[in-house]
């Protein structure tokens, strides 16, 4: 019986012990977040042209003006 409250409080401490570590990496979501959004920003601004002149070209194709 006293191994049996041994092991419980064991494992309850090692348990206790993993979820006040687990923190979590803020400063690596936060950069991929923000890289993310730069590279969202740089393909819009190398693609957007380009897009935007597709999407005139199709919409003058289809009214006929």
């Amino acid at each position: 019986m006293n191994n049996v409250r041994l092991r419980a409080r064991a494992l309850r401490e090692r348990v206790l012990g993993l979820l006040v570590e687990e923190r979590g990496d803020v400063p690596g979501w936060v950069l991929i977040t923000l890289m993310t959004a730069g590279l969202v920003v740089l393909i819009w601004a190398v693609a957007g042209p380009a897009l935007t002149a597709l999407f005139e070209q199709a919409l003058s194709r289809v009214s006929g003006i």
